[in-house]
């Protein structure tokens, strides 16, 4: 199997809605409840892409995962801090398309001089919830991620609730004085 990593393209749009309409129909994953148009994800590719990495992972030529970084806070003392976001074609999973992702984001936002990485994650209630699972909790986990926070009950969707998880992973040394972001460089 030939994998690619690469930076996304407007002209994927329809492929990665497709990828998420199954999370925001299927599943607790995203909040969201209904899948944004292809214009509408358009926008937001170049809305991210003005400062941060988009990757899309594509295998023997078809992509099967894209995973990106955003504003964790929109203020100035927290720019060295970011969101991520990751989502893989539901028939994809544990072929180690996740890991690769990151890996290649998380060089991306280390060249940039990002020293922190946030991930915030659907945690169900119960072990057998048929919306979301602990997958995510422990796909981050496993990659070096730690719980630091936990919001309760404040996710509703398919009629019932859900917690809310946040994890950490420091990917960069946090200096006096902390040299600048270097937004939009991250395009190779």
């Amino acid at each position: 199997m030939e994998i690619e990593i690469r930076d996304v393209r407007l002209a994927d749009a329809p492929r990665l809605v497709e990828i998420y309409c199954y999370y925001v129909e299927k599943t607790a994953i995203t909040f969201e409840y209904e899948t944004p148009s292809v214009e509408e994800f358009s926008g937001r590719i170049q809305s991210i892409t003005e400062k941060y990495p988009y990757l899309v992972l594509l295998a023997d030529g078809k992509i099967e995962g894209y995973a990106y970084a955003g504003t964790f806070k929109g203020r100035a003392a927290y720019d060295w801090a970011v969101e991520l976001t990751i989502y893989l074609d539901h028939t994809s999973e544990k072929k180690g398309f996740g890991r690769k992702l990151y890996q290649a984001l998380e060089d991306r936002l280390r060249t940039m001089g990002i020293t922190n990485l946030y991930a915030c994650i659907t945690y169900p209630q119960t072990p057998d919830d048929p919306y979301a699972s602990t997958n995510s909790a422990d796909f981050h986990e496993h990659l070096g991620f730690k719980e630091c926070g936990r919001f309760h009950s404040c996710g509703y969707k398919f009629s019932r609730w859900y917690d809310m998880i946040w994890s950490e992973k420091f990917i960069a040394e946090h200096e006096v004085p902390q040299p600048p972001v270097k937004f939009g460089s991250s395009r190779r």
